[in-house]
């Protein structure tokens, strides 16, 4: 049997994707960013070792009135695969209610595959500066502010196409299990890195409408704002239960 078809589904994804991203700007990326995108279509929870998790905490929070994880685990947790300086592949996992506010990936192409649960994604673009019609509301205060096009809110579930993002389209967004938890595999590229202007920043939507009024129909112009990170928000570790990848 050919070495290839004996690797894992995992190690495929993996290797396609450090052949995509090794030349992001070459003329077959198109190409190979398809291929990678196909391959992560196939990857399901069980070839990475993983099941959903029930609500098995939610009666230990009850008596605290919070989500099954406040205070007790994290909210999201990490499960590292593999990381090279072209692109970071993981797991993160989501417990029921939880939520990954709004950030952005500076310069990074990304793709997201749904493990199980569902995900409701919402996702954005930055605007040029100066490209706003209508002053920042009110609201804003003395925070620095950014305009962005809200292009989608859809959910994602293992049935669902990898979700994408480019430098330059949905490279913003917000990610949120929905009726329990969740689980998918991500892949970055390049992987965030402070050093080379690659940092996480978050962001808060100023929608400034009343709360009996239905929010308008995407895409649509906004403004957001930057804020620190929640403080209900964090991201713990886990180990990786699945296949080894080896590039």
């Amino acid at each position: 049997m050919p070495r290839d078809n004996m690797a894992s589904l995992i190690q495929r994804v993996a290797r396609q994707a450090r052949i995509t991203f090794r030349s992001p700007a070459g003329p077959a990326f198109g190409e190979n960013l398809h291929r990678l995108q196909q391959l992560l279509d196939e990857v399901r929870a069980e070839d990475l070792h993983l099941a959903p998790r029930g609500p098995s905490a939610a009666a230990a929070a009850a008596a605290g009135g919070g989500p099954p994880w406040a205070g007790v685990v994290p909210p999201v947790s990490y499960m590292h695969i593999c990381e090279t300086e072209s692109f970071s592949m993981g797991v993160f996992l989501l417990r029921s209610g939880a939520c990954i506010p709004l950030h952005d990936h500076p310069g990074m192409n990304g793709m997201l595959k749904v493990l199980y649960g569902t995900l409701r994604i919402a996702c954005m673009d930055t605007l040029p500066a100066g490209a706003a019609a209508v002053p920042p509301p009110p609201a804003a205060g003395s925070g620095p502010c950014l305009r962005a096009l809200f292009r989608s809110r859809q959910h994602y579930t293992p049935a669902s196409p990898p979700c994408l993002l480019s430098p330059h389209t949905d490279n913003l967004h917000q990610i949120d299990a929905v009726d329990g938890p969740a689980a998918f595999l991500d892949i970055l590229a390049p992987p965030y890195d402070p050093q080379h202007g690659r940092d996480c920043h978050y962001y808060r939507l100023l929608e400034g409408l009343p709360a009996d009024v239905e929010p308008p129909a995407l895409p649509r112009e906004v403004w957001l704002i930057e804020t620190p990170q929640a403080a209900d928000f964090w991201c713990g570790g886990e180990p990786y239960p699945g296949p080894r990848v080896c590039l």
